[in-house]
């Protein structure tokens, strides 16, 4: 099975769980095909169909509820119940329980690839030893999550950079066309109306288009005025994650909430999951930190290593399975990740080149 042959699968599947956003779709699929990194983020489907036999020596490893689909982009900030900025990973769409390899390896395999596209400067095994540095010392202390209080300026000094003009953010917000009335499912009217104050504020309901693992899901944005300033608070359908498409599972499960209780994290106290919708708050301090928009002089050194440190962060809520990590880690040869994730790369740029020859 090719890469197309692969996505229409995939689609077919997906259309059986949550309603497609078709036109959604085409646009995701023209973005696949004009970056290899958009490409690599719109396709897990297809790393999950390639990886035990790319990477069979790392299938034998410990089992973990994981992030499944994580990259460099895959992080972000929130604010928890004390109004603390937070840092971390912020989006569970492909929560599964998979080998800690898994994450490790495509992880790395993002950076190798955002090293291509210029967006790191890392050579591509120096940036593969911060990553595992930072998951292994996090493995060794028990996990700690970033609060960007008195602690992790480094971070901090990142995510400010994203609050330095929220006009974009809300411009951008509201550019999106309000939802039509035969598109709204009266669940999530009900559910976004109930997070308003009261009296009910006047508010409009949009169709937001976002990411790219989810491009195609349903996403609805109520937007209203509070103080004199704007809120958002989004809807998005969650489906089942993308291994029970590949492992033909008749009755999936969706692993959202548990993974967001057991790591080892700051809570968003927005976060509320209701049936197959994410509820949750959208704001500049609330949202992911696209490699683009890093400040000029970052310490990329450091930062991969907390992203390695923030994916232990998320393992270690499998509790039983720390000494194994810990274990596992120790006997592997030194450049294992590096190996694994140029192989990787080597065999998702192969399916971008199928894709852009397909889709011209």
């Amino acid at each position: 099975m090719n890469i197309v042959e692969s996505t229409r699968s995939y689609e077919r599947w997906l259309n059986t769980h949550t309603h497609v956003d078709k036109l959604d779709l085409r646009r995701k699929h023209t973005f696949m095909a004009e970056g290899l990194f958009p490409f690599f983020r719109a396709t897990f489907y297809r790393w999950l169909q390639l990886w035990p036999s790319v990477c069979p020596e790392l299938r034998r490893t410990p089992v973990v509820l994981s992030v499944g689909d994580l990259h460099v982009e895959n992080f972000g900030t929130w604010r928890d119940a004390e109004g603390r900025l937070t840092w971390g990973i912020n989006d569970f769409d492909e929560a599964a329980h998979y080998c800690y390899t898994v994450d490790l390896v495509r992880l790395a395999t993002s950076t190798l690839l955002a090293t291509v596209d210029e967006h790191l400067d890392l050579k591509p095994r120096a940036a593969c030893g911060y990553i595992l540095e930072g998951y292994t010392d996090s493995i060794k202390a028990g996990g700690q999550p970033f609060v960007l209080a008195e602690r992790n300026r480094f971070l901090r000094d990142i995510a400010q950079q994203q609050l330095k003009d929220p006009r974009a953010f809300w411009d951008r917000m509201q550019s999106w066309p309000d939802a039509k009335r035969g598109e709204l499912p009266k669940d999530v009217v009900a559910v976004l109306e109930s997070k308003m104050p009261r009296p009910k504020p006047k508010y409009r309901i949009v169709k937001r288009q976002a990411g790219l693992g989810s491009r195609g899901h349903q996403r609805f944005v109520a937007i209203y005025q509070l103080y004199g300033g704007l809120v958002a608070r989004e809807a998005k359908a969650l489906v089942p994650a993308a291994v029970n498409w590949l492992d033909h599972r008749t009755t999936p499960r969706i692993h959202y909430g548990e993974i967001l209780k057991q790591a080892i994290r700051v809570s968003d106290v927005t976060f509320e999951i209701h049936d197959q919708w994410l509820i949750r708050r959208l704001a500049p301090d609330c949202t992911k930190i696209p490699l683009s928009e890093l400040p000029g002089e970052v310490n990329e050194e450091r930062l991969l290593y907390c992203m390695g440190w923030e994916t232990a962060n998320v393992h270690l809520g499998t509790k039983k399975e720390a000494k194994n990590i810990a274990k596992d880690l120790k006997g592997r040869a030194s450049g294992w990740l590096f190996e694994s994730a140029k192989n990787m790369a080597k065999i998702v740029r192969n399916d971008w080149k199928q894709w852009r020859v397909a889709f011209k």
